[in-house]
Parts: structure tokens; C-alpha cells; sequence
């Protein structure tokens, strides 16, 4: 009896043990380390596409108030890696919704919406702070009327809307096209909304077009990584962008929901314009390992680029 238990209790001290180690391996992967940074500056690119036509000014937004895509801080890191390296643009990081005001957004050239993912309520970030979830984001707010919120919310989505409508640039990164998921004008200025993802798994993206200056850095070649399986919904049927990457359906496991999808095309990158301004929608990626392929930061360095107004390349929609 004695033995029996003593083998239980080894046995149950082992797999926490196991669990434990596991735990911490997968906080590891999220961990900004000086050692992640180093490594990153070895393969970064240190030189921009093109020379900036002017000093550049990126905002780099990465609030979360839903999903927590733990990715983001990396992200964040490595879009302003990228500019510091290459002297492309400089970044100022915030969380505050107030950087929407639209005398706020002036300062900045474009913006770079880092894995916003909302709550499943409305799916809009400026409600969740002033709403859904002001005691805990938007405390400075709750003495407002409510219908006072609900107006600030409103305004500061159209401010954005303006803002890239009259030049700015938009960089939307993974999560960040489940914000504003119901707004039917974000969709179409970004090209599409979040719909689903099967299990993350290996997914394989070719490039549309190899000669492209910015799927280039792939050299023909797919970029395979560990990724969330992005599809979409809302604008993205009218495909009204000019595609860069697409997924390889035929490798990806399916599941009752993509199952029942009817077969298209099904991109996780693209560039569009939206009235005077220049859009880049890049899904990849869910996981910081993909960070690890020196094309994937070269990619990100042109489409911001791109966004910025800088880089002049095909960016005619596949529906034209």
C-alpha cells in the first residue's frame, strides 16, 4: 500500500514537473530577452527598399483588451528594430486611445495596429476602454455620461478612417484585423475582417507574384511557419487589394467550419490604397519563431514601407 502510494505521488510530482517545465518553455518563446533582441539585430535588414522621402513618424498601438495575442511585444519590437536599423522611420509606442484624436494623429505618418484583438461584445477597442471595460482601461473616462463615451467611441474610429482616407498609413499586424470586426468601413479600408482560424498549425504561403518588390525577399520560394490559418470575411470577398502572399489550402487540416467554406483564393497579406493613404495587411504571425526567417522581416520592412508612402510598387487590386 505504501509502494502504491509512494509510486502515485512520484508519479503525480513528475508530470507537474513535466507541466511545469512546459509552462515555462512556452513563456520563454514570448520572453523579450536581451538575447532574442541580439539575435534579431543579426538578421534584421540594414537597409531600407527605398530612402525615406522624408523623416518618419510610426505609431505603434498595442493595446489589447480581448485575445491575448502574446506575440505583440516582440512584434512591437522588431517593427521598431526595423526602423532604427535601417533609419527608415522612428516609432513611438503607446496604448493611449487619445493618439486617435485627429489633431493627435497628425504627428504621425502611419500607424501600426499591433494584434488589437477586442472583446467578443463588439469588437471595437475604443468601446471596450471607454465601454465594455472602462473600470479596467478607461478608468479616467468613467465619470463621463454614457452617451458621452458612446460619441467619443464613434469619433475616434472615424478619426481613423480620415486619417488614412487623407494620406496616413495603415500596418495592421495578426490580430489586429479582429478590431473594428462589425464596422463594415474599417473592412473595406482594410481590406477585409477576421472570420475564423482552424488549429494553429504548419502553414505554407506562396508568394503571388515572385517578381514583386516586396515578396522579393522570399526568392520564389514558399514561406513555411507555425501559424494561425487566418480567414476572412466582410470585404475580403471583393478582394479589392492587391494580394501578396497566399495560403496553400490544400495542406492545411480542415475542420467543420472550413469544411463548409466554399472554395477561393485565401490571402494573409496584401497592400491597397484608400483614398490618398496606403493600407498593408500582414497575418503572419501568431508565433515569435517566425521572426527567426530573415525573409519574413524583410517582407514587413517593405510593406511598411509601403504604408508609409515611401515605396512606389504595383499596388493595382486584383479586381481591376
Amino acid at each position: 500500500m505504501i509502494s502504491r502510494r509512494l509510486f502515485m505521488n512520484t508519479t503525480v510530482a513528475a508530470v507537474c514537473a513535466v507541466n511545469c517545465m512546459l509552462n515555462t518553455q512556452a513563456a520563454d518563446e514570448y520572453a523579450l530577452t536581451p538575447e532574442w533582441q541580439a539575435a534579431m539585430e543579426k538578421i534584421a535588414p540594414s537597409k531600407a527598399m527605398c530612402a525615406p522621402k522624408k523623416e518618419r513618424t510610426v505609431l505603434v498601438f498595442s493595446l489589447i483588451t480581448g485575445f491575448d495575442h502574446k506575440v505583440a511585444p516582440k512584434t512591437a519590437a522588431i517593427v521598431k528594430m526595423l526602423g532604427t536599423k535601417t533609419g527608415a522611420w522612428k516609432v513611438v509606442e503607446s496604448n493611449d486611445i487619445e493618439q486617435f484624436m485627429p489633431e493627435t494623429l497628425k504627428a504621425y505618418d502611419a500607424v501600426v495596429l499591433n494584434n488589437n484583438c477586442p472583446t467578443g461584445k463588439d469588437r471595437d477597442i475604443f468601446r471596450d476602454v471607454l465601454i465594455n471595460l472602462v473600470d479596467k482601461y478607461g478608468a479616467k473616462y468613467k465619470e463621463l455620461p454614457l452617451a458621452e463615451r458612446e460619441a467619443k467611441a464613434k469619433a475616434l474610429l472615424i478619426s481613423l478612417l480620415n486619417y488614412v482616407e487623407n494620406g496616413g498609413g495603415l500596418i495592421a499586424l495578426h490580430g489586429a484585423i479582429a478590431n473594428f470586426n462589425s464596422d463594415e468601413r474599417f473592412s473595406a479600408l482594410l481590406g477585409g475582417s477576421f472570420d475564423f482560424h482552424p488549429a494553429a498549425q504548419e502553414v505554407t504561403l506562396n508568394p503571388v507574384d515572385a517578381s514583386h518588390p516586396l515578396t522579393k525577399c522570399f526568392e520564389g520560394k514558399s514561406f513555411i511557419h507555425k501559424d494561425e490559418p487566418y480567414l476572412f470575411t466582410r470585404a475580403y470577398t471583393k478582394m479589392n487589394f492587391k494580394p501578396l502572399l497566399e495560403m496553400d489550402m490544400a495542406k492545411i487540416k480542415t475542420d467543420k467550419r472550413l469544411a463548409k467554406l466554399p472554395p477561393m483564393k485565401r490571402y494573409t497579406a496584401w497592400i491597397k490604397r484608400q483614398g490618398k493613404g496606403h493600407v498593408f495587411y500582414c497575418s503572419p504571425s501568431h508565433f515569435p519563431a517566425s521572426y527567426d526567417q530573415p525573409a519574413l522581416l524583410q517582407f514587413l520592412l517593405g510593406g511598411i514601407q509601403y504604408a508609409l508612402g515611401d515605396l512606389d510598387c504595383d499596388d493595382a487590386p486584383i479586381t481591376k
